[in-house]
């Protein structure tokens, strides 16, 4: 009797073991993935999908993923690409592992035998200058066990978008890692279970402006199906370098690097430099509404490029594929910069130019100053930056650098025929929202959206059963728009108790808001966006490729 018992023991504990691995065979070998502890749910953590190439030849496009023979345990490493520490972000634990051989992938799965599972690849944010994969989660969108989500790293700063329009720098290295990931995605993810023709990619901020970028680009073309962006966009002055040879001149020369006018000697020093030094700079707190390495446009040397024409220029011609697209941002996006009021204030007041975004050009110093006090006047009034008119500065930080261009945008999509993109704007907030400085006035800010749709609570991924019952509520809300437009393609279904939710024309209208009354309304900041229609059509200023004249091959 007692070795009955012990059999059964062991088969038990087999059938637990079991229970507990799952293996995939993919393209590079079996993967071995874990249940989750909560969830239910398997991971599979820190599969290389590209290899990230190393020492001169650091800038370049990704390579081919290794092999392996033996099953790869895809456990989490906590790997992510080299970027500054913020000593002051809670999102950076100590445990995380910087090293240059960080192109992994990280797929959740539901515990479920059904195939042909709907994809979401979530791009993740951080300016283009830090962040990872892992850095937020979005697997309560897995609940009904008929979704697959992928994240990823990609490369970043510097080490993602040097541009020099060379062999050695030619531009959007980190771009072409997503690009490799999404084949990666086509591949391989059928043995997970899901289906690679019914992928949606979403991101948020900087993973924002890249999944609009990715649209655009004919390298990405058909590894994805819909998209949404969540606060960034393509026509940002974030979004793309203006001269990137002279950005790569600027830091060199605040690395001590003097000799930034030949290109060769250029290449050299970055090619040659610890990434240690060149991620010694966050470039957090530049005044022009860039964060200086950006993507790019390419120079065209006959290689594979992700984009050699500037976002605008592809969006007046139409030459891009029309996908459904869920488009939008939070009411305060400008709250991202406003820890630097107290230092930037006076500042603005005495010299506001400085804060033009990059993308603006002037025929002259004259011009320029007129054109900033036209814009400090629309803002401020007569009055100066002061703790009074502080909305008025959030209010000009959410336009130049996430709102305006979104609606822009919005306007060119719907001209070039896009009848499916779905705008909102997204200002819920509750009693656990910090009142905005010197006012009584809470405000959704920088991709509050996105912390709706996340796991957790905030952004330090607390206990959302924690939540004050109302953002539980909208959470749940703002998951099945998401849920639903993933699965469809569309962000309210027939039928649905929301507001019925048509696609927005050249008029930028309609827009849902979504907040603590969900409505569809109709033109979406009509005043501001007109007086900026009015700058941009005066005052943009293309972003170039590195000029062939000026290079010859490292």
């Amino acid at each position: 009797m007692q070795w009955q018992t012990c059999v059964l023991l062991l088969c038990v504990t087999a059938i637990l073991a079991d229970d507990e691995w799952r293996e995939v065979k993919t393209s590079q070998g079996v993967v071995r993935g874990r249940k989750h502890p909560t969830e239910d749910i398997y991971t599979f953590y820190n599969i290389p999908y590209a290899t990230a190439p190393v020492g001169v030849d650091k800038f370049k496009a990704p390579l081919h993923p290794p092999v392996w023979l033996q099953p790869y345990d895809a456990i989490d490493k906590q790997v992510v690409c080299p970027q500054p520490i913020f000593p002051f972000n809670d999102l950076q634990p100590s445990t995380l592992v910087q090293q240059e051989s960080c192109l992994i992938a990280n797929v959740y799965v539901p515990n479920t035998n059904k195939k042909n599972l709907s994809v979401v690849v979530y791009v993740h944010g951080g300016a283009f200058i830090m962040g990872w994969g892992e850095m937020f989660r979005a697997t309560q969108l897995m609940n009904k066990k008929d979704i697959i989500v992928v994240t990823f790293n990609y490369r970043l700063g510097v080490h993602g978008f040097l541009c020099l329009g060379t062999e050695d720098a030619p531009g959007n290295a980190g771009m072409k890692d997503q690009v490799a990931l999404l084949r990666w995605v086509q591949k391989n993810i059928g043995s997970f279970g899901g289906n690679p023709d019914d992928v949606t990619i979403i991101g948020y901020s900087a993973g924002s402006a890249s999944v609009d970028l990715l649209m655009l680009s004919k390298s990405a073309e058909g590894l994805f199906h819909r998209v949404v962006p969540e606060s960034g966009g393509n026509l940002a002055a974030f979004s793309i370098q203006r001269d990137p040879v002279e950005v790569a001149k600027t830091f060199a020369r605040q690395l001590n690097f003097t000799n930034v006018d030949d290109i060769y000697a250029l290449g050299e020093f970055y090619k040659t430099a610890p990434l240690e030094l060149l991620t010694s700079d966050p470039f957090f707190d530049r005044t022009d509404s860039t964060f200086l390495f950006s993507p790019c446009v390419e120079r065209n040397m006959g290689q594979e490029t992700f984009l050699t024409e500037s976002p605008l220029t592809i969006l007046k011609n139409g030459n891009y594929k029309k996908l459904p697209v869920l488009y939008g941002f939070a009411e305060m996006e400008g709250l991202l910069r406003v820890d630097f009021f107290p230092f930037w204030k006076q500042k603005m007041n005495d010299k506001f130019s400085d804060f033009l975004p990059a993308d603006l050009k002037f025929k002259s110093e004259e011009e320029r100053e007129e054109v900033a006090n036209k814009i400090k006047r629309f803002y401020f009034g007569d009055e100066p930056v002061n703790e009074g008119n502080i909305l008025e500065y959030v209010n000009f930080f959410s336009d130049v650098i996430f709102a305006y261009p979104m609606l822009w945008a919005t306007k060119l999509h719907a001209e070039a025929g896009n009848n499916q993109i779905y705008l909102y704007e997204y200002s819920f907030v509750d009693e656990d929202v910090p009142e905005v400085p010197h006012t009584k006035i809470r405000g959704a800010n920088h991709c509050a959206q996105s912390m709706a749709i996340m796991d957790g609570k905030n952004m330090t991924h607390k206990d959302e059963s924690l939540a004050t019952p109302e953002f539980q509520k909208m959470k749940k809300t703002m998951r099945d728009i998401w849920y639903n437009f993933i699965k469809t393609g569309k962000p309210v279904p027939d039928g649905s108790s929301l507001p019925p939710w048509a696609p927005a024309g050249a008029d930028r209208s309609p827009h849902m808001l979504l907040g603590q009354k969900i409505e569809l309304r109709g033109v979406l900041l009509e005043e501001r966006t007109r007086f900026w229609d009015d700058i941009y059509q005066r005052y943009y200023r293309e972003p170039v490729p590195p000029s062939p004249a000026s290079h010859f091959e490292l």
